[in-house]
């Protein structure tokens, strides 16, 4: 601890400073939203310290009256907002008042500075909120104590690039915001406009929110109402208030379970994918409460890691009051809990894709890769989820179920044909579906990192194996289409080809595990698959790029025997000196190197790829 007993200076973090020379020059106008950010946060400390004393009584006088006060001062112009919650002490006041810590910064800097006016609105989403008194405020006061500490501190800035601590005079825990208003912001001493905010955007806050000795919110938890009483636009203010997003939720769902673990839940899935959506700690969103009393912002184990984009929150009556937050997450009854949501959201969407599959094509763009995760994670909520699943596929570009493709399947086919990599458009390009366009045949186009593992715990769906395309030969005859005359034709062929087998073979050695005829292709003349039992070939892409493979399994070549280019060459390779022509040595390894380049492969030996090519077109010119 820093010896603190005078007032010292201290600059803002560079971000803060970058952020402050907007948010002060802000002249937007729904500036108002700067009380909305300043109620939240007092909000907030006020649940901190309820739940602190929980097991601490001695932070409080004994007494559970928590609130937010606000006074207006029209001969001093300010404002001030002030709570009776946690408190900061110094160090609290150096990490939350002058720096940010949040990842999301930059992203919120370049929204502010390239999007719209009306995007000032999202400031709370990035942990940033407080720093919006600014755009009303030319000069701001925070006095604060953290409870159970003896000593107070003020915290004052311009906004100007630097910040001052000192020792406080406030004499109960809590903190005092004192906004000193800019000219332009006398609107604001005006208690017909606050009491106007409050309602707008914090009617849902639990704790009342005071002005002159009157109550303006509601001050009851949103969640204990009925759902018929609680309004579209409520809803809309409480999932900005939990979720410090700026959207509109997409889904609500509001329900009351009675059983051996009741529970209470307010559940939104949001319009739009938060930015930690793909954080490595996976962390959930959704607050827990015990009889109305916040718990925890993050409950590990309250919804399973795949709902992660769920906002809102779960108050329990039957979860044990006092209970640590590590003790909590082991709690078996946290875990029916969590049971009874996923079954709950997993309905509730599956309602959704029916009714309204526009708008669940939507949602699943944003949320569908992370939902997938359960197939891996939640075996026991497996089939619902594969029921909720869409996939990109080659029937008409659109998205489509499991069901619905096993639906079309055609006469004779087995299995639901997938082709996994990184991007669905450039998939529906690759030479290996040509055999099933041909045909008809429908292939999944799975571009989600996560698509190659649940794929290993899922092998079948409504008794239809899942078979990638570019894994085993493909024997697309025993399927009714409408390219079996040209099946038949590379069938009568494919004997001519035994010699120019034999020699890509020879040359080609180890690069590849074999040489073969296709049936899957129609216009190209190589394509390169992993033979049956062997890694898939986006899987071992996958594993290398996280360092977890080194070298991969040699592939299968398989040529098209149809196409132009190998009935040349397999022309060529009748000859004598077969072996030893340099043309047909060249032609194997462009042969290898093209079907690589196809897959998204860069050539193995770059510099030997140009001489190649520059023989050969130099001996075909």
């Amino acid at each position: 601890m820093t010896d603190t007993g005078v007032k010292e200076t201290f600059s803002f973090q560079t971000e803060v400073g970058q952020l402050l020379d907007i948010v002060a020059g802000s002249l937007y106008s729904n500036r108002e939203i700067f009380l909305r950010e300043l109620v939240s946060n007092a909000s907030d400390a006020c649940d901190k310290l309820r739940y602190e004393a929980l097991t601490d009584s001695s932070l409080t006088d004994g007494s559970d009256k928590f609130s937010v006060s606000l006074e207006i001062d029209t001969k001093a112009k300010t404002l001030s907002v002030s709570d009776n919650g946690i408190g900061m002490n110094h160090d609290d006041l150096l990490e939350t008042l002058g720096t940010i810590a949040k990842s999301g910064t930059g992203a919120f800097l370049n929204a502010l500075k390239d999007g719209e006016k009306g995007e000032m609105g999202l400031i709370g989403q990035f942990g940033v909120g407080f720093y919006s008194a600014f755009m009303v405020a030319d000069n701001v006061e925070v006095m604060t104590r953290k409870a159970g500490e003896d000593t107070s501190w003020q915290w004052t800035s311009d906004g100007k690039g630097e910040f001052t601590i000192e020792p406080g005079d406030r004499g109960t825990c809590g903190t005092t915001v004192v906004l000193h208003l800019k000219k332009d912001a006398k609107e604001f001493l005006e208690e017909v406009r606050v009491r106007h905010i409050i309602k707008t955007y914090s009617d849902h806050i639990s704790f009342p929110v005071m002005l002159g000795g009157e109550t303006l919110n509601s001050a009851s938890a949103i969640w204990t109402r009925a759902p018929k009483d609680v309004t579209e636009e409520q809803h809309t203010e409480f999932y900005h208030h939990t979720s410090h997003a700026f959207d509109k939720p997409w889904l609500t769902l509001h329900s009351h379970v009675e059983g051996s673990v009741s529970h209470t839940s307010l559940l939104y899935v949001p319009s739009t994918a938060p930015m930690d959506l793909y954080d490595a700690e996976r962390k959930s969103h959704v607050k827990l409460y015990v009889n109305r009393v916040f718990i925890s912002e993050n409950t590990k184990d309250l919804v399973p890691a795949y709902l992660r984009f769920l906002r809102g929150v779960v108050d329990s009556q039957d979860l044990t009051l006092n209970v640590s937050r590590e003790m909590l997450q082991s709690d078996p009854k946290l875990a029916k809990i969590k049971t009874a949501l996923s079954k709950k959201v997993i309905g509730a969407l599956k309602k959704k894709a029916n009714k309204a599959p526009e708008e669940y094509t939507n949602f699943w763009e944003n949320f569908g890769a992370v939902l997938k995760e359960g197939l891996i994670e939640d075996p026991g909520l497996r089939d619902r989820l594969l029921e909720i699943c869409r996939f990109s596929s080659t029937h008409n570009g659109e998205l489509t179920s499991l069901s619905d493709y096993v639906g079309r399947c055609k006469e004779g086919q087995d299995a639901i044909y997938y082709m996994a990599g990184d991007d669905a458009k450039k998939i529906s390009q690759s030479p290996h579906l040509e055999g099933f366009k041909a045909k008809g045949v429908e292939v999944l186009l799975l571009a989600d990192h996560v698509d190659e593992f649940w794929l290993q715990h899922i092998t079948e769906f409504e008794g239809k194996t899942f078979k990638s395309v570019t894994r085993g030969a493909t024997d697309l005859d025993k399927i009714s289409g409408d390219a079996d005359a040209a099946d038949d034709k590379d069938d009568a062929e494919s004997p001519e080809l035994d010699n120019l087998i034999a020699a890509i073979k020879l040359e080609l050695g180890d690069l590849v595990k074999d040489v073969r005829p296709s049936k899957r292709l129609t216009d190209s003349p190589v394509c390169l698959i992993a033979d049956d039992g062997d890694m898939d070939v986006n899987l071992e892409r996958l594993l290398k790029q996280h360092g977890q493979l080194t070298d991969g399994m040699p592939r299968v070549l398989e040529l098209n025997p149809g196409h132009r280019v190998v009935k040349k060459l397999a022309e060529r390779a009748k000859g004598d000196e077969a072996a030893s022509d340099a043309l047909l040595q060249d032609a194997a390894h462009l042969l290898l190197d093209q079907a690589r380049i196809s897959d998204g492969e860069a050539p193995s030996d770059p510099a030997e790829f140009v001489r190649r090519l520059s023989s050969i077109m130099d001996s075909a010119l």
